[in-house]
Parts: C-alpha cells; sequence; structure tokens
C-alpha cells in the first residue's frame, strides 16, 4: 500500500514539474527571445495548433484564407513567433497581416537565414498602431534592419509575387492580447 501511495505522489510531482516548465518556457521579456531549441519546439507547437485549427476562412478582400484574431490572441498573446506573412492589409487605420509558423536556420555560406516554410493555413493577426517595424533586405533598403512605418511596410510586402513572399521570414512580437507589437523581417541574400 505505501508502494502505491509513493508512486501516486511521484506521479503528481512530475505533473506539477512538467505543467511548471511548459509555463516557464513562455516566459519573458519583450527583448528576451528563445533558443534555437525553444524557438523550434514553439513552432512545431504553434505550427501543430494551426495545423489543427478550424479551416481558415476568406479575408473581406478574398485574398488570404485568416482565422479570427481571438483565436490567435489567446494561442500567441506575450509570445515571440518566427512566422511568414503572406499578405498585409490596412483597414480602419489598423495593420492586418496574414501568417503561419516557420523556421529558420542559418545560411552556410553567409551571415544570413535560411526561411523553412511553414504548413497549414496563414491566420490573420492585427498589429498595435505603434507596432514597430523593422526591415532588412530584400523588403528594406539594407542588410542591417532599419525603421520602416506600417504603411511603408504593407506597400513594400504587397509589392512582392506571392512566390517571393514565401521565401521571407519574420520575428514577431506580440502583446497580452495577440497583437504584434514588433516585426523585424529577417536578412535573406
Amino acid at each position: 500500500m505505501r508502494v502505491a501511495h509513493r508512486r501516486t505522489t511521484t506521479v503528481r510531482c512530475l505533473t506539477a514539474l512538467t505543467v511548471g516548465l511548459l509555463a516557464l518556457t513562455g516566459c519573458g521579456g519583450p527583448d528576451d527571445g528563445p533558443d534555437d531549441g525553444q524557438a523550434a519546439v514553439t513552432a512545431t507547437a504553434t505550427a501543430t495548433a494551426s495545423v489543427t485549427s478550424a479551416a481558415p476562412a476568406p479575408s473581406p478582400d478574398g485574398t488570404a484564407p485568416s482565422t479570427s484574431p481571438s483565436a490567435t490572441a489567446a494561442r500567441w498573446a506575450g509570445t515571440k513567433q518566427f512566422v511568414q506573412i503572406d499578405d498585409a492589409r490596412t483597414d480602419d487605420g489598423r495593420t492586418y497581416l496574414s501568417v503561419r509558423p516557420a523556421e529558420k536556420k542559418p545560411h552556410p555560406q553567409f551571415e544570413a537565414w535560411v526561411i523553412v516554410p511553414g504548413k497549414g493555413p496563414y491566420t490573420e493577426v492585427s498589429m498595435t498602431e505603434d507596432a514597430q517595424v523593422l526591415l532588412s533586405v530584400p523588403l528594406g533598403d539594407a542588410k542591417h534592419p532599419a525603421a520602416y512605418a506600417q504603411d511603408e511596410f504593407v506597400s513594400r510586402l504587397t509589392a512582392r509575387p506571392s512566390s517571393d513572399r514565401a521565401l521571407l521570414g519574420y520575428d514577431l512580437s506580440f502583446d497580452g492580447q495577440g497583437r504584434v507589437t514588433r516585426v523585424q523581417s529577417l536578412y535573406t541574400p
């Protein structure tokens, strides 16, 4: 009987430890990013969540599928995500992005990144009015990230063919309500 009690206690302790560790991996300040191992786990978990979510509905202009922003807000609130952005639009003074999780790997020959496209549907997320946008080549004008206005970002992104957009990757930071507070494109040669 004591052995059964110890097993039950051990299982409870391990469960509590696991839940605690999972909660800690989502913690961090606005400038704290996960290490590469955590980023891969986050990207995989997010990709799984995106694939298993309900089928996306077309956006109002019919160009990019999306899910309700509130579902995304719950999933990505207070986190950093690496994503692809398929489309962007501005409506009533607010910027919306159609995103899906992706992966990034260091380029084998240059000081740059290789983007591994994600799978599954794109999800529409909104940006805060004061969200910071940092762009590098090929979307920006220089190798090092520089600040751009949200409308300039939308114009530059939508001017590129869809096939080119799939090769670009972005680090996004989300506030506690699941809105994008920072967009940074990664330098890709």
